[in-house]
Formats: structure tokens, C-alpha cells, sequence
């Protein structure tokens, strides 16, 4: 009797890895009722391409399942390799986005949205930056809203949302008609409203202050991207549904 349970249990067990591992990079049969769609097949970069530019750039790779940008050989941590990239198949104003993240010690890098190409300027020339880091050994980590889940350089997101280095993190940023979330891990960690005067005083209280990009106002809709910043970070499960 003990070994027939034994048996059963296992083999439940092993049902359930199975069904968890097939999760990944895949969508299930009510999230495509509910409007679901894949960005990401878990293969290959299909869809994507560099910010500014027709094909996808050398430092990235496709690892474990996900989507691995790292640190060029000559480069040094943090500094990039001109590899920021964009799902270039469709532009986004309304929407609800999933992205499953990793970071390696010291990590950095960000979520883009409503992205506007600027010839000859990064991405977050003309973007919101949903933050992705290690907050706790990356040198980017003394100011509050630099830190993970927050609006970079403007709002800061609870830092006991976030996971350490080396563990997967789900951010889910949703955009309707200006408002804005987003949450991390479950947790509601920011919250705002473009195109508005409180936008605009944010705007004038960060970096981007002297941006054209961002003073001449932010893009309506536009490409979802993420960021090269010159540390290994991996995404995968990247999801969006337009609302």
C-alpha cells in the first residue's frame, strides 16, 4: 500500500514539473481567451530587433529558455554595447505586459515602453524606464527610484518587492489611456499618469529634464524594449494583451 502511494505520489509529482516546465514561454488556453500574445517563443529573437537598427545585435543570446543580453569581450560592466532592442513587429497604446526577468550580481538594465526611435539616441532617449537591477550589489542602487520596478528617476518602487541576484522576477506594467502600473511579484509598486501637469513636474525633477524626447511629450503608443547596459540579464515569458 505504501509503495503503490509512493508511486502515485511521484508520479503526480512528476505530472506537475512537466506541466510547469511546458509554462514557460508559452501561453495557456485562458490566457489566450482573455487576448494573451507571445513576444517571445523561447527559441529564437522573432519579432525583435535593435533600437535603431534592422537586425539583432551580437550580445544577445537565447540561454535556459530566455532571452540573455551580457557583457561584450573588450567592455566593461556597465558599459554597453549599443545592444538595446525592440519587438519591432507592432507598436502598443494600450496594454498590459508581463516580463519574467533575471539579473546577474551587480545587474542592470530596463523595460521600455511607448518607445519613440530617435536616430543616434538610446532608447531611453525618448522612453519610459521600468527599472531592472540587483538592488543590492549594483553601484546604481543610492537612489530610491533607480532601484527595481520603479519609474527610473522618478518614482520609486518598495525594494522588498524585488528578488535577489540570480532569482526571476515578473514585472507587469499596464497602460490605459495614460494611467499607469506597474507591479512587481504581485505587489502594486508604482503608480502615475502621463501626459499630465503631475507627468510633466515629474519630468522636470529627473535627468530627463533636458531630453527633447521627453519634454516635447512622450510618444501616444509605441514599441516595447528592453536594455543593453552592459551586464548579463536574462527575460523570458514576455506577454502582452492589448486592452
Amino acid at each position: 500500500m505504501k509503495r503503490t502511494l509512493l508511486i502515485g505520489l511521484l508520479i503526480v509529482g512528476t505530472a506537475v514539473f512537466t506541466a510547469n516546465a511546458q509554462k514557460t514561454n508559452t501561453l495557456t488556453n485562458q490566457e489566450k481567451k482573455d487576448g494573451w500574445v507571445s513576444l517571445f517563443n523561447g527559441k529564437n529573437f522573432d519579432g525583435w530587433r535593435q533600437c535603431n537598427g534592422t537586425a539583432m545585435p551580437a550580445n544577445w543570446v537565447i540561454d535556459d529558455n530566455a532571452m540573455k543580453v551580457f557583457t561584450m569581450e573588450g567592455k566593461n560592466p556597465g558599459e554597453g554595447s549599443n545592444g538595446d532592442i525592440l519587438y519591432g513587429e507592432k507598436k502598443f497604446k494600450n496594454f498590459e505586459l508581463s516580463i519574467d526577468w533575471k539579473a546577474s550580481k551587480m545587474g542592470n538594465s530596463g523595460i521600455f515602453y511607448n518607445v519613440r526611435e530617435v536616430p543616434g539616441k538610446p532608447i531611453y532617449y525618448a522612453a519610459p524606464e521600468v527599472q531592472v537591477l540587483d538592488n543590492i550589489d549594483a553601484t546604481d542602487n543610492k537612489v530610491a527610484s533607480h532601484l527595481a520596478g520603479s519609474l527610473y528617476d522618478m518614482i520609486a518602487a518598495d525594494p522588498k518587492t524585488c528578488h535577489t541576484a540570480g532569482e526571476w522576477n515578473t514585472m507587469v506594467i499596464k497602460v490605459e489611456n495614460g494611467k499607469v502600473t506597474h507591479t512587481q511579484n504581485g505587489v502594486k509598486v508604482c503608480e502615475y499618469t502621463l501626459w499630465t501637469p503631475e507627468w510633466d513636474k515629474m519630468v522636470e525633477n529627473s535627468k530627463f529634464k533636458s531630453f527633447p524626447g521627453f519634454t516635447e511629450g512622450i510618444s501616444k503608443e509605441g514599441f516595447i524594449g528592453l536594455q543593453d547596459h552592459g551586464y548579463p540579464i536574462w527575460f523570458r515569458n514576455i506577454k502582452i494583451r492589448e486592452l
